[in-house]
């Protein structure tokens, strides 16, 4: 991935290990989201819901802040 992304900025490595940063940044957020609301569903199933629709909002901020941050580290070159 890194590889893609070195060729993507075209050589330069800062922009590169940022962009990566905030994309791996992302993804453990989302895995620790996602591991949140399975243990809150676990205990209290009644409401699936309300978790589950709480769960993919704040997923999908966190993937637009990701993405936001990775146009950032692209726009530095």
């Amino acid at each position: 991935m890194l590889s893609l992304l070195l060729q993507a900025a075209g050589g330069s490595g800062l922009v590169a290990i940022g962009a990566a940063l905030a994309v791996i940044g992302a993804g453990f957020g989302i895995g620790k989201i996602g591991s949140a609301a399975m243990e809150a569903i676990a205990r209290q199933p009644e409401a699936k819901g309300g978790i589950q629709t709480a769960m993919i909002i704040i997923a999908a901020l966190l993937e637009g802040v990701a993405l936001f941050a990775c146009v950032i580290c692209f726009m530095a070159l």
